[in-house]
């Protein structure tokens, strides 16, 4: 890299930049792969991702949110216990502030319907109460995230959703 011309970098910008849509195509093989991981719940992680988005879109979310909703919990395929940071990650240079905040705290909003149970404090939200994302991180949780376990909704398919997932990572808003 230390040797490369300002005319190599073009070159690797152009084809960076046509190679975009390869972004988006692996993502939604990400999604297909949760259909293999269930961990317990009531339907397996790709069900629970089409409702969350299917429930955030019947909401009147905007495609920012949507897709984040989709996306939200594809950090599973490497750890669950980061999968929001690695989610959050995933759509940062994509989306604006509040909806990568609303994916990367989503467990601490979640929290408030599990956490006493396995001993940790169920109020974990309070803590970004001043957040200008709070109240979004809310809605997706009690709204979106939380119901979309229910073996029995019905949602749209991936298919659907499909052109919002390649909008959004058509082109990064930041690098």
């Amino acid at each position: 890299m230390d040797v490369s011309t300002r005319e190599q970098w073009m070159v690797i910008v152009d084809e960076t930049i046509s190679a975009q849509p390869r972004v988006a195509r692996q993502l939604l093989d990400m999604i297909r792969g949760l259909s293999a991981i269930t961990d317990g719940f009531s339907v397996d992680q790709m069900q629970h991702a089409l409702q969350t988005a299917t429930r955030a879109e019947r909401d009147g979310a905007d495609e920012e949110v949507i897709v984040a909703s989709l996306l939200h919990d594809v950090g599973k395929l490497i750890s669950v216990p980061n999968h929001p940071k690695i989610a959050a990650e995933i759509l940062r240079a994509y989306v604006r502030p509040e909806v990568y905040a609303m994916v990367a705290f989503h467990q601490d909003f979640q929290g408030r319907y599990y956490y006493e149970h396995l001993g940790m404090d169920p109020n974990l939200r309070d803590q970004h109460r001043d957040q200008p994302w709070y109240e979004l991180a809310e809605r997706f949780a009690d709204h979106y995230d939380q119901k979309a376990f229910d073996p029995d909704y019905s949602s749209e398919t991936l298919e659907h959703f499909e052109p919002m997932v390649t909008r959004v990572f058509a082109r990064a808003k930041s690098l």
